[in-house]
């Protein structure tokens, strides 16, 4: 839950780089309370915003939509990737299969352009 709370923290830091275990337990939590949220307003039959979406889950998304944004383009500069790249998920399947693919790399061995490698100056003791 910390690593979750780390990337709400870092609101909207779109500058330096984010590991995988970062991005991977932020999109993991994120993806439980999403879904906690729909069962809530299924449950209480909470009105629906758009298909599918009721309200608390629609307020949920808004509020997870830019630290996920800036947790993506993060990860892809921990790659020396610019965060242009998050674009790619536009492109209908290919280009979110090309964005996982980019998820899954290990990160640039050293500094790169957008700064030092976080594993190596991770001293703090994050735990999940």
């Amino acid at each position: 839950m910390n690593w979750y709370f780390a990337v709400i923290r870092k609101y909207a830091q779109f500058q330096g780089r984010a590991r995988r275990k970062e991005f991977w337990f932020f999109t993991l939590i994120n993806a439980f309370i999403s879904m906690a949220c729909n069962l809530v307003d299924t449950t209480l039959h909470l009105p629906t915003l758009m298909e599918g979406y009721g309200v608390l889950a629609a307020l949920y998304a808004a509020f997870a939509f830019i630290p996920t944004v800036a947790v993506t383009v993060r990860r892809l500069h921990d790659q020396n990737r610019t965060g242009w790249w998050a674009l790619i998920m536009l492109v209908p399947i290919v280009g979110i299969l090309v964005l996982l693919y980019f998820m899954v790399q290990d990160s640039t061995k050293g500094n790169n352009r957008f700064g030092s490698n976080p594993k190596q100056n991770d001293h703090s003791t994050l735990s999940v």
